[in-house]
């Protein structure tokens, strides 16, 4: 008869798991530090009922005003129908409006209310805190070099 493992059993099994191997790639830890990241960022925007992605989709509204929805589906890098979901949640806040392009009956220009500024300004200042403290002990010229990093990662998506 087996015996039942505790949970107790089972967080010191946990505990002695090695992720030696694992560590070996530069991937792995960036993905444990987005986890990290991430976790903070969802508790820095629930005050202000956003998530990362409807924080990332006010933002870039605000810095373009006049937007079109195909536009910020690129550069959110997501479906359109996807998206969708994210400006519907926006507008029905009263964040963003959405407005026909005369030159085109198909396509929205999304500008942000001045409800959505205010909000998006203290989201904002809140993000702004949230990466002081998840970049805490790290000098900006090490900064620099991280995200320089990232980028000649990214350029990789570019040549498919």
């Amino acid at each position: 008869m087996k015996k039942a493992v505790s949970d107790s059993d089972m967080q010191s099994q946990a505990a002695e798991v090695s992720d030696a191997t694992l560590r070996g790639f530069i991937g792995y830890h960036m993905k444990r530090a987005f986890n990290v990241l991430q976790a903070d960022l969802t508790q820095t925007l629930k005050p202000f009922e956003l998530r990362m992605l409807t924080y990332t989709a006010l933002t870039l509204i605000v810095d373009n005003p006049g937007l079109r929805q195909s536009q910020l589906a690129d550069a959110m890098d997501v479906e359109r129908p996807n998206l969708v979901i994210v400006i519907d949640e926006l507008e029905r806040r009263d964040l963003i409006v959405r407005d026909r392009v005369p030159t085109d009956r198909r396509a929205y220009a999304l500008r942000v209310t001045l409800a959505g500024r205010q909000l998006y300004e203290k989201a904002f200042a809140a993000m702004k805190d949230h990466e002081k403290r998840m970049l805490d002990g790290l000098d900006e010229e090490t900064c620099k070099t991280v995200v320089a990093a990232l980028e000649v990662i990214q350029k990789h998506q570019a040549k498919g």
